[in-house]
């Protein structure tokens, strides 16, 4: 199992990015708000279907290279099983009543 380089500074990043590397689906889902939405490379995409592909059932992997001044988004060496290392780019929405994560979008760094 890795570990990320750097320990992202937001309580809720750091919770998806932790449970996102232990394979954890209950701490993963516990990150987010019930009604959470997330894109990939600027696509909508199903959270539920695209987690279990992308994360789960791939061996996802997140290695944090860098973040944000506020800590919602990250830089991140992302592999997984299915296509390798490939450095990513996170931004997280967080619901601040909850303290959860309300959407997230990804994809390619550039």
């Amino acid at each position: 199992m890795s570990t990320s380089v750097l320990r992202p500074s937001h309580p809720a990043v750091r919770a998806f990015v932790t449970a996102v590397n232990a394979h954890n689906r209950d701490a993963f889902r516990a990150a987010l708000t019930p009604d959470a939405t997330m894109s990939d490379d600027g696509s909508e995409r199903d959270l539920n279907e695209w987690t279990e592909r992308e994360i789960f059932a791939s061996n996802g992997q997140m290695d944090v290279q860098s973040e944000s001044a506020d800590g919602l988004s990250l830089t991140v060496l992302y592999s997984n099983d299915t296509w390798g290392a490939m450095p990513t780019a996170w931004r997280f929405t967080v619901d601040e009543s909850t303290g959860r994560i309300s959407r997230f979008e990804t994809g390619q760094a550039s």
